[in-house]
Order: C-alpha cells, then structure tokens, then sequence
C-alpha cells in the first residue's frame, strides 16, 4: 500500500520569480543596489538617481542620454537627490546636465547633489546647481578652473590649466613693461601661442560664467543677498587653490559661502550612501566607466 500526501495547494500560491535563477545570479549585485536606494528613498522621502564614474570616466555629454532615462518618472516638483562621483569632464556637457536636472525639479522641487567621494571640477559645477550639497569627511569638490586640452605635431594631448597659462603670459608682461626685455625674454614671449591665449582667457569667463548662473538658478534661487560673483571668483582662483586637483572640503566649501549639508561619518542615513557608493565603484569594470543607476534603472557604460 502507498502513502499519499494530501495536497495542500502550496504549488499553486507560490509566487514564481521575476527572473529566471542565472539572470538573477548575474544580475544579482544590482538588485540589491536598487534595494539600497529604495530603502534610502523611504528613509529621506526623496528620490534618489546615482551617476558614479571611474577614475577616468569623465563627463561629456554621452552622459545625457542615461541620466535622461533615470529622470523618466520624475514629476516636476519633486524633491531630487543626485549621487555624483566624478573627477570632472566637460564645461558644456556639466552645463546641459546641470540644466535638465534644474528643469526636472521645476521652481517648486528640489535638488541635492550627494557627493560620497569627489565631485571635481565639472562635477563642482553640476554641484551648484543644487540647493545644498550633502557632505562627509570623504567628501571632496575642486576648483572650477577649466583646463586646455592641446594636442602637440606628433599627436599626443596636454591638458593644461587655463589660468596658469594666462598668469604666466600676465607676468611676461610685467617683466617686459618694467623695460627687462633680452634674448632670453623674447624667446619666452615667442613661445606664447595667441590662439590658445585667447582660448584660455575665454575658458576661464565661460567657468565663471557658468558657476554664477547656476548658483542663481539653483543653491541661492531667489536670494538677493548672496554675492555669486564673489562665489565664483574663490572656486575659479588658482592663486588660493595652487593646483586644479586640490581638495575643497565640506568646510572650505562652507567658507566659500556654498550651502553645504555636513553629515557625521557614522550618522545612518550617510553610512547607508556609502554603502552604496562603495557597491558602485566595485562594480566598475574599468577606469573609463560609468554607472548611472535608479530605484528601476541601471546602465553600466
């Protein structure tokens, strides 16, 4: 005689999985980083975006294109958190970024930019489009100052730093209007390219250019009292920072007058942003690229 197990129906109420077992396998990392932003969106009541490149994954404007999808359910109004980690790229792809994050919050909504690592130079600039930037002690913007890419007879590329370029020509000058002229010095003065001069001088308005509108329209939108020329000026000046790399801090930020949310290391809600940052940047498979990653998207380029 055979024993029979009563069906009970569980079979039947299971629920079956979304993904196939090797799917899930796979892909299973990114699940649990958008698990990650879900529950950070519950905690803040805000939604969350992620754009976290590699070491040489700089900003140029391919980079629309993604963070355009992640804003698909974005309803004017909304209150808006970026998560950027980028060591700087391109002034006019940073200025549409910029641009289409502040019209997808609308005059009603709100941006954030969290800045879990570094948001260099261009990054700086997006940055200040925000109402406020969420900092920690790892936390790092630089200055604005734009650099020259330059590409020599043999083919190689130099990037130089505007206005160091500018500064060294300004001195030439100086050294000539104080009548020390010489061999020595005409042949310094010949190796000044007026083209890339001018280039240079025009970098440098366009970056300032750019940081006083956007610190308008976004960080110090209706203020009548906020000096965002003066803003500029510190973010743009060589002579304070010395070098293009050099770190701005949650309280040099401060100091320049940016309104910066400082986050203690071991508060809960910033722990859970490095959490995810750091699953992020494990995730890239190369220096060049980048992740760009919501509650229900994910592209890795």
């Amino acid at each position: 005689m055979t024993d029979h197990k009563e069906s009970t129906g569980e079979d039947e109420v299971l629920p079956k999985p979304r993904q196939t077992p090797l799917f899930l396998a796979t892909q299973g990392a990114r699940y649990r980083r958008q698990d990650a932003i879900r529950e950070i969106q519950k905690a803040t009541g805000r939604k969350l975006i992620c754009y976290v490149s590699g070491q040489a994954g700089y900003i140029n404007r391919d980079d629309v294109l993604p963070l355009t999808d992640l804003l698909q359910s974005a309803e004017p109004g909304i209150k808006l958190d970026l998560m950027l980690h980028t060591l700087g790229g391109d002034v006019d792809a940073a200025e549409k970024i910029a641009g289409l994050l502040l019209k997808t919050v609308g005059p009603d909504g709100e941006l954030r930019v969290i800045v879990p690592d570094c948001a260099k130079s261009a990054g700086t600039l997006i940055s200040l489009a925000a109402q406020s930037i969420v900092m920690s002690d790892t936390s790092e913007l630089g200055p604005i100052d734009p650099q020259i890419v330059t590409t020599s007879p043999d083919g190689s590329q130099t990037s130089r730093p505007a206005n160091s370029y500018i500064d060294a020509y300004n001195e030439m000058m100086e050294q000539v209007e104080k009548g020390l002229t010489g061999p020595a010095i005409d042949a310094l003065i010949a190796k000044f390219d007026p083209v890339l001069l001018d280039m240079c001088r025009k970098a440098s308005k366009r970056s300032r250019k750019f940081a006083e509108k956007f610190l308008r329209e976004g960080m110090f939108r209706g203020s009548k009292t906020a000096n965002v020329t003066e803003i500029a000026s510190k973010l743009d000046s060589n002579q304070t920072w010395l070098s293009h790399g050099a770190v701005i801090n949650a309280e040099d930020a401060q100091s320049i007058g940016l309104t910066v949310d400082y986050r203690d290391e071991h508060e809960n809600e910033w722990q859970a942003y490095w959490r995810l940052y750091c699953e992020m940047r494990l995730t890239l498979n190369s220096n060049t690229e980048k992740l760009f990653e919501s509650d229900y998207a994910s592209l890795q380029i």
